[in-house]
């Protein structure tokens, strides 16, 4: 039997290059001992020249970001006819804007918090809604970004207006959600289990607690009654469906359970492209339903397609 041939593509030139080239290698590295044959593509404009060359069977799109899981890559090899993993381009666009994705969730019947959009130099100085809330980019992931306004700021944080910020002018302001950070993963039409992220030294779940080892611990399975647990599960599955993923996805929620145990949760967004590193959550949500790093690998593999 032939070996299949895997193009993975990781690196690219959005913010997230750096936890793309982990994420990229770690699933190289695997697919090889799973036997696969894997080529390494550290992505650049020439990317569709380069796989006209190689001719792969099937792309693992291993990148993250504006480019990489926003549609626009997934159009390029739809143009390709080459077999790829995760979402296809609609699904993609929309889980990236993350607007978007929060309109087509609540129309789902899914409980998002809520939000406004705004372009970053209206703000000004005066609170476009009251703290505590959150301003984070549309179509940033990894939590670039992200701020958290707190109830006793007396006026919005001035680095959004600033020259400093890279993440385009629309921004979302958002409710803040105290409590607990809890995700979930699926894959294909099954909701794996539920973890909760404890992030250590951090005040949310910010970039250094995701990909720094040591910046958070995960609870998987996380500990929160049988009714939330399954709730999770099926609103992760709702949301994956909704937007019209493929392959596997993570939602995000926020619970809040201070005051009781039903409390309030709510979905965050949905990563068509999770993180694949040492310290990313999809394999070790995995692992607890009983696939080791390979078989996840493997499975999206044979699950390449395209039109998805």
């Amino acid at each position: 039997m032939t070996r299949k041939h895997v193009a993975v593509l990781m690196g690219g030139f959005s913010s997230e290059r750096p936890v793309s080239l982990s994420s990229g290698n770690a699933c190289a590295d695997a697919l090889e001992a799973e036997g696969y044959r894997v080529t390494r593509i550290d992505v650049t404009r020439e990317v569709g020249g380069v796989l006209s060359e190689l001719k792969p069977d099937v792309v693992f799109n291993a990148l993250h970001g504006p480019f990489g899981e926003d549609g626009t890559i997934q159009g390029v090899l739809e143009y390709l006819q080459i077999p790829y993993t995760h979402s296809g381009v609609l699904a993609s666009a929309l889980a990236m804007n993350k607007d978007l994705a929060k309109r087509v969730a609540a129309a789902a019947g899914i409980p998002v918090a809520r939000s406004q959009i705004l372009n970053r130099f209206d703000i000004g100085n005066s609170h476009p809604m009251v703290p505590p809330y959150v301003v984070k980019p549309v179509t940033e992931g990894s939590s670039f970004g992200v701020v958290i306004v707190k109830e006793d700021q007396s006026h919005p944080p001035q680095v959004i207006a600033s020259s400093d910020w890279k993440y385009g002018d629309t921004v979302m302001v958002e409710r803040y959600i105290p409590g607990r950070e809890l995700t979930c993963a699926v894959m294909g039409d099954v909701a794996l289990d539920v973890c909760e992220i404890i992030p250590v030294g951090h005040s949310f779940y910010d970039y250094d607690s995701k990909y720094v080892p040591g910046g958070s611990k995960h609870e998987c399975p996380a500990k929160v009654s049988p009714n939330i647990y399954q709730k999770i599960q099926t609103l992760a599955l709702k949301a994956h469906q909704a937007i019209g993923c493929r392959g596997v996805t993570r939602s995000d929620f926020r619970y809040d359970d201070r005051h009781s145990e039903d409390g309030e949760l709510v979905w965050l967004e949905v990563n068509t492209q999770p993180g694949m590193t040492p310290t990313s959550l999809v394999p070790e949500i995995a692992a607890v339903a009983g696939y080791s790093f390979g078989d996840l690998l493997s499975w999206m593999v044979e699950d390449a397609s395209c039109l998805r």
